[in-house]
């Protein structure tokens, strides 16, 4: 049996691999679709075996980025949450309108709000240089407010709290939390 990070390499490696069509092969979110289908083969993260999107653009996604046949997906443990619209929408808000793929990307990262770890690792990636390069390309208005290096799951939250005037945010209060400087470190 290969190591995890070994087999989720060679996955990403073989999906990359895979003759998508030419829009969808210049797209720089090709990597990190490839990444969170890798994770979420491996069984990493939270999210659905669609990863979060309707079943008909989940399968336009395989068709266009990595044709051939499906990796083997089961569903994560994604909790309910009531914001999840809300926090699509903000996401929407910030796209950077190049492509379609940044939609389907704003219901991933949702998604991967659902989970009770950071978010890089709700969504399955391999790190969080990879969330960070998902969050500059599709997103790169929001990610230029997140001035401090915060975790990202946690800068969400306290932009759409801070935004809809929401007072009791399930985000912390960052200043005088424990934590603070594990979540406003560098990247690793």
């Amino acid at each position: 049996m290969k190591p995890l990070k070994e087999c989720r390499d060679m996955l990403v490696a073989e999906l990359l691999g895979r003759p998508a069509l030419p829009e969808a092969a210049a797209d720089p979110l090709r990597p990190i679709f490839a990444s969170l289908l890798a994770g979420r083969s491996v069984n990493e993260g939270v999210l659905p075996a669609t990863l979060g999107l309707a079943p008909h653009v989940f399968q336009r996604l395989w068709e266009e980025y990595f044709p051939g046949s499906h990796l083997r997906l089961g569903n994560g443990s994604a909790e309910d949450i009531p914001e999840l619209t809300d926090i699509i929408n903000l996401l929407l808000e910030y796209r950077h309108g190049q492509r379609e793929s940044e939609s389907w990307m704003a219901q991933i990262v949702a998604w991967g709000c659902a989970g009770r770890d950071h978010l890089w690792q709700d969504l399955g990636l391999a790190d969080r240089g990879e969330l960070s390069t998902l969050m500059t390309t599709a997103f790169p208005a929001l990610a230029a407010l997140n001035t401090g290096d915060m975790k990202w799951k946690k800068f969400i939250y306290r932009h759409y709290c801070a935004r809809d005037g929401i007072y009791v945010c399930p985000a912390p209060s960052c200043g005088v939390c424990a934590d603070y400087a594990k979540c406003f470190a560098p990247e690793e």
